[in-house]
């Protein structure tokens, strides 16, 4: 199981937003590049990075911060924001990105992210954003109609390397992983499943990863490493534990 540290940035600093809202954001370091590579003397080989500001603008607008963080960190680095167009996702993969989410695009434009997940194998990772069990787009500003399941199936022998599943209504709390909603998505689909959102200790990495077979390929970090509830070592150590 992989453990992905998360950087998510605004305004070039890096934050941590509250249930996915803008407006109450916690700034942890205004060096992303520089959190990065901390990270990495954790034993850290792969990162999670959005682009808040994008989520909502449908572009990029923290570049230069994703290309001090590409340049300084040697792993594998997965990113999400505002990445809804085919020069997008290839300008990312030029850069160096290893995986691009994708999440209002997949509700809006299913056959774009299959088409790109065929275009680049292993390269997709479909965001399955819920509140109270219904997708969320736009930054999460808005909820749809659209149960997190029936959208998480359209994806089934598309190609996506992976689902990430965010409970909203736990992100940015330390409220704990949802392990239930998580787990059963992860068995009622065939893509592997990156656990999201309420991340508050050792236990939560503990519990998804005795849910490893069920599917479960990983899970997303961030305030509960920089309020220092949890060490990213040791989080390493337990999810690569035999």
């Amino acid at each position: 199981m992989i453990v992905f540290p998360a950087i998510d940035l605004k305004g070039g600093q890096v934050v941590r937003l509250a249930e996915g809202d803008m407006d109450r954001a916690t700034v942890y370091g205004d060096d992303p590049a520089h959190q990065a590579t901390l990270f990495a003397a954790a034993g850290s080989q792969y990162l999670h990075v959005v682009d808040l500001d994008g989520s909502f603008a449908g572009r990029a607008e923290n570049r230069e911060a994703v290309e001090g963080i590409l340049k300084s960190f040697g792993g594998h680095v997965q990113l999400g924001g505002g990445i809804r167009t085919r020069e997008a996702v290839e300008g990312w993969f030029d850069l160096g990105v290893s995986r691009v989410v994708m999440g209002t695009a997949a509700l809006k434009d299913p056959e774009f992210v299959k088409d790109m997940a065929k275009a680049f194998p292993g390269g997709i990772v479909v965001a399955v954003d819920a509140r109270d069990g219904m997708v969320a787009t736009q930054g999460w500003a808005d909820v749809s109609d659209v149960e997190v399941v029936d959208l998480a199936r359209r994806f089934e022998d598309a190609g996506v390397a992976s689902l990430l599943f965010t409970d909203i209504g736990r992100d940015g709390l330390l409220k704990g992983v949802n392990i239930d909603a998580t787990v059963d998505l992860a068995r009622r689909v065939d893509i592997p499943v990156i656990a999201s959102g309420g991340v508050k200790g050792i236990d939560d990495i503990r519990m998804l990863k005795i849910h490893e077979a069920d599917g479960i390929e990983g899970v997303i970090t961030g305030r509960a490493l920089f309020e220092g509830r949890l060490d990213l070592a040791a989080a390493i150590a337990m999810a690569e534990a035999a």
